[in-house]
């Protein structure tokens, strides 16, 4: 019996799919780390926000986040400039309490909370602000990037 002879481990065959196989990999986790870094998740159920001094739950199926210091801005002043016709979510950084409007919704929450909320949606300026749409439950996701508003 004659024996076959196999290509060597550095033949060209083998170097072809090597190079596929790893080129695959890398572009999955690409395009994984692309589409699930680009935008972010919130689970008002995992966190506490108040309006006024009640518990705050979302209804709508989407709102414009707002975030902002009352100490600094005027809320009535930058919502003329945000062009959604979303109900918004008006956070401020500074926690003052104030009078509900029709489609101003204030809430606020603890300073770790607050924090956490601008670490998860890499927040760097103030006012700034960004869509979310509801996924199921209270889950919800940003559905617009983060913008900075002047």
């Amino acid at each position: 019996m004659s024996k076959k002879r196999r290509g060597s481990p550095f033949s060209l065959t083998y170097l072809f799919a090597s190079f596929f196989g790893a080129a695959m990999v890398a572009s999955a986790f690409a395009y994984y780390n692309y589409e699930f870094s680009k935008y972010k998740f919130f689970d008002f159920s995992q966190t506490t926000f108040y309006q006024k001094s009640e518990l705050f739950m979302p209804e709508d199926e989407k709102y414009t986040v707002l975030v902002y210091s009352s100490k600094m801005q005027n809320v009535e002043d930058i919502t003329k400039n945000i062009k959604d016709d979303n109900k918004i979510l008006a956070i401020d950084l500074y926690q003052k309490r104030f009078k509900e409007e029709d489609s101003i919704i204030h809430i606020t929450s603890g300073m770790n909370t607050l924090l956490k909320f601008i670490q998860k949606f890499n927040i760097y300026d103030v006012p700034c602000a960004f869509e979310i749409v509801k996924q199921k439950n209270l889950k919800y996701k940003q559905n617009t990037r983060i913008e900075i508003i002047e």
